[in-house]
């Protein structure tokens, strides 16, 4: 495998260098009345390079003056990208039908988009044709955004003002996925690098609120069926995530063992968004055999014992 590219490991700020894609369309409602008109809304992704930090942007249409709004946006908030990389618009032809419109934004806008860019000198790099081996950097961030944002909304509309509230949120889930162990010794405070701490310093941190994700949707107002909405994401996507970081493997050789130090999830303690129990192995307790079989797991100020089989291993 080669080495990856050199925007993807130059130490830069967050957003120099992202890659951009669409994902949609989704049936949005012009106002909050009952019987309001649906129209077609989209979902416009930009993804960094070295930071691997989400921003999700909801444009109305597909053509170019809605996207370059989205990118004034993107930029008023995240800064002047250098480089954008994105599909070249082939590669959607073989995709869904629900593409097609991605598809011709791009062959019939390309011009007046990159003439623009050129005027703010950011350069926008296309992928190769008949490349689907490129831009899963991308693809994967429009996967976790899409595949579970369809099943928690349903058959409900949303205005423009209440999808991107719900856009916001999810973008905050997404972008407090840990990536590294900020400190490889056990007696160290129990915390993760995240892209969030790129974007804000810190941790991102939800506001507390009432587990509402079970409460039948007639019984929600507005506000708390975003809310529901946003858990709901919030648990479809973190048992993917966890689903992914626990493969299931043949035991035809012995796998490494948790060691002392190793920062570990506990997924029965996963319930509102944003709050991942964390916590750091403090020993291991062997069996007869030699197989570590339970762990003491530090937590904050308390230390716990837990099966192997109810704790997963982070950023190996």
């Amino acid at each position: 495998m080669a080495d990856l590219p050199t925007a993807r490991v130059a130490k830069e700020r967050p957003f120099l260098n992202v890659g951009v894609d669409f994902g949609g369309p989704f049936l949005i409602k012009e106002s909050s009345r009952r019987n309001a008109r649906s129209q077609k809304a989209y979902l416009c992704l930009f993804i960094c390079f070295t930071t691997k930090a989400i921003h999700l942007e909801l444009v109305s249409d597909l053509s170019s003056a809605a996207f370059l709004a989205a990118l004034d946006r993107f930029i008023g908030r995240r800064g002047l990208p250098r480089c954008i990389y994105s599909d070249n618009g082939t590669n959607f032809t073989a995709s869904a039908r629900e593409l097609s419109e991605v598809y011709t934004l791009l062959q019939e806008n390309c011009t007046e988009i990159s003439d623009t860019l050129a005027q703010r000198q950011v350069k926008w790099i296309f992928n190769p044709p008949a490349a689907s081996n490129f831009g899963g950097l991308w693809e994967s961030g429009i996967k976790s955004a899409k595949h579970h944002l369809r099943r928690v909304i349903g058959a409900q509309l949303l205005t423009f003002e209440e999808f991107t509230t719900l856009l916001c949120k999810i973008e905050a889930i997404l972008n407090s996925r840990p990536l590294i162990d900020l400190s490889p010794d056990p007696s160290d405070n129990v915390d993760y690098l995240s892209p969030g701490h790129f974007l804000i310093g810190t941790s991102l941190l939800h506001a507390p609120e009432e587990d509402i994700s079970e409460t039948p949707l007639n019984r929600l107002s507005r506000w708390r069926l975003l809310q529901r909405a946003a858990q709901c994401f919030w648990k479809l996507w973190s048992t993917s995530y966890l689903q992914s970081l626990t493969p299931r493997n043949k035991w035809f050789n012995n796998s490494s063992t948790l060691k002392v130090g190793d920062l570990v999830l506990l997924p029965q303690l996963h319930r509102l968004p944003l709050h991942r129990p964390i916590g750091k192995i403090e020993s291991v307790h062997p069996g007869k055999d030699n197989v570590v079989r339970v762990v003491s797991v530090k937590t904050g100020n308390s230390l716990i014992a837990r099966p192997i089989n109810k704790v997963i291993p982070l950023l190996q």
